[in-house]
């Protein structure tokens, strides 16, 4: 393996499908090692420490959510986007809650999936580390995706910390979701609104002990963060 190639763990049991992705990754960038099933890959993350996982939501054995569930008990910090037939706004709300980071919804195309694991692995290398934020009485480090608040510290997902690194940045404007799907996700589609949607819902909840803090949902436009 090439020194500056990206370790990809790609969990996916259609066996014609994973084998076409990963010929393409192979030629992107990635030393891609392929897993059929969550048990599989489990042993492989064990042995790899891959720099991203890319694993589908339905596989035999061990389904993609208990797979990342597992990951992120046994200290997996790898960025994870998920492959789904699916489009339930319970699955995306599942997904993000046991560790995921992205959804792909099937079919899709091979340069968008690429796309979307440039801005996953990018993210750290883009932020300024020495950039804070005060949030009423939360303290927010977007390199660290950490929200501080009374001495306790929460760690946002990838997607949760720039969602709200973005929002923060715009302290009191409204920021339009189509803008904020396109820089972080790719696209604007319906499906992707519907996981900022989701991210958005979980922020919220993260921001709750302070009630002079809110996110604003300004209909058919995006969001605004506020502190009263």
């Amino acid at each position: 393996m090439e020194n500056n190639k990206i370790k990809l763990l790609l969990v996916e049991d259609e066996r014609m499908l994973a084998e076409i992705l990963a010929d393409t990754l192979s030629g992107r960038g990635f030393d891609v090692r392929l897993a059929a099933d969550g048990e599989e890959a489990l042993s492989l993350w064990r042995e790899l420490k891959p720099d991203v996982v890319v694993s589908d939501v339905m596989m035999p054995k061990m389904d993609g959510f208990t797979l990342v569930k597992r990951l992120r008990a046994e200290g997996c910090r790898a960025p994870v986007l998920f492959l789904t037939a699916r489009s339930a706004t319970e699955d995306v709300v599942k997904g993000f809650s046991v560790g995921g980071n992205d959804f792909l919804r099937k079919p899709f195309a091979l340069d968008e999936l690429i796309v979307r694991l440039q801005a996953l692995l990018g993210r750290l290398g883009a932020e300024d580390e020495s950039e804070e934020f005060k949030i009423g009485r939360y303290r927010f480090i977007p390199s660290a995706a950490r929200l501080s608040i009374d001495g306790h510290n929460v760690t946002l997902s990838a997607r949760e910390s720039d969602v709200l690194a973005r929002l923060c940045r715009n302290m009191g404007q409204v920021v339009e979701s189509s803008g904020l799907l396109m820089e972080l996700w790719g696209d604007d589609t319906f499906f992707n609104l519907r996981s900022l949607n989701v991210f958005i819902s979980r922020l919220r909840h993260h921001l709750a002990e302070d009630k002079t803090v809110e996110i604003i949902s300004v209909r058919g436009v995006g969001y605004k963060l506020r502190c009263r």
